[in-house]
């Protein structure tokens, strides 16, 4: 009988394959030319300098991950916009309080090296960091057999942003009449998968056949940094919010001031078809308000004179629209009407 030899690779984990996949990165980094930090791939820590023009600089972080939407990506086998979820799902929430994200890094962990699946993912990933302009510049990825089932992985992200110390946005800011305006979501976005996957289970549905499902639950997470930033830049807000896991309600009023209340008219709310399906899946509006963004995928508070020119600079697929203001009351938001589905 064959004696049995114990290293690292038999257990499971392939050092060789990790290495080469960080090379990968490191080159594909120079190829694009995004980055003049590629010499911080692979190295123990990433060296980054605060950019100049940052009078009392304050520094804006952020971490997140993008949930079971990762099943719904192994499910139709696509991976190459989750990437971009994970970015956008840490850089939205930096810009809301109008940093400029400098730097990502990700971690990804995986029962065992798939170099094809692992590559997608971080094209994915580089794309998401152009998009937002920050910089790819370090990582991790760990295999761990034994902790994952096969073909499963999981991934989380951590950006750091900078921002002026005089255009941070607080919540003092806001002010009575002000107006909430809506920016439209790109669908889903990367919250709620638990739930919707549990319906696509109950009734049985094959999202591979679905071409409809198949297209709509994979849509990346719409980044918002480009649109938000002008308008920091220009004065045009006085505050914002990223839409997430616990909908409208939970994500404003965070930002509400105490005496002050965000009504929003949810007759207003422009939906978009994977909510529509949602909702004849037969969950409840209030099931729905507290779960999914519901087609707003981020708010920012202004006053009303500045609508005109914050609807001009946003892009034709994302143009923004006034959904509700703010008044006194007690309560930090209170909802009016129905939302039109």
């Amino acid at each position: 009988m064959k004696k049995y030899k114990f290293t690292y690779q038999n257990s499971g984990v392939n050092i060789n394959a990790a290495d080469n996949f960080v090379k990968y990165i490191s080159n594909l980094n120079k190829k694009r030319n995004f980055t003049s930090n590629s010499n911080n791939i692979g190295n123990f820590g990433s060296i980054n300098k605060i950019p100049k023009g940052y009078k009392n600089p304050l520094l804006v972080s952020s971490t997140d991950g993008v949930g079971t939407k990762i099943e719904i990506a192994n499910k139709i086998n696509k991976f190459d916009t989750i990437g971009i979820d994970l970015v956008a799902m840490c850089v939205n929430d930096i810009i809301v309080q109008g940093a400029k994200p400098l730097f990502f890094l990700d971690y990804i962990s995986i029962d065992k090296i798939n170099p094809n699946k692992l590559k997608q993912i971080i094209k994915g990933i580089l794309k998401g960091c152009k998009l937002s302009g920050c910089q790819l510049v370090g990582g991790e990825t760990a295999e761990m057999p034994g902790t994952y089932n096969k073909n499963k992985f999981d991934l989380a992200g951590f950006s750091v942003g900078v921002v002026t110390s005089k255009k941070i946005l607080k919540k003092i800011n806001i002010k009575s009449k002000d107006i909430i305006i809506a920016f439209p979501s790109s669908g889903l976005h990367s919250n709620g998968f638990s739930l919707v996957r549990d319906i696509i289970a109950k009734k049985r549905i094959n999202i591979k056949k679905d071409k409809f499902l198949k297209k709509e639950l994979i849509k990346p997470t719409k980044i918002y940094v480009n649109e938000i930033l002008y308008l920091v830049k220009h004065n045009l807000i006085h505050g914002c919010a990223h839409i997430t896991g616990g909908g409208l309600a939970d994500n404003i009023q965070r930002i509400i001031p105490n005496g002050l209340c965000a009504m929003i008219n949810l007759d207003k709310i422009k939906t978009k078809p994977i909510f529509l399906w949602l909702k004849k899946m037969g969950l409840e509006d209030k099931e729905m308000l507290k779960t999914f963004n519901c087609g707003i995928g981020f708010c920012v508070i202004a006053k009303e004179k500045n609508f005109s020119k914050i609807y001009k600079y946003a892009k034709n697929n994302f143009k923004p629209y006034v959904i509700g203001k703010i008044i006194r009351n007690k309560n930090k938001i209170v909802f009016n009407e129905k939302i039109k589905w």
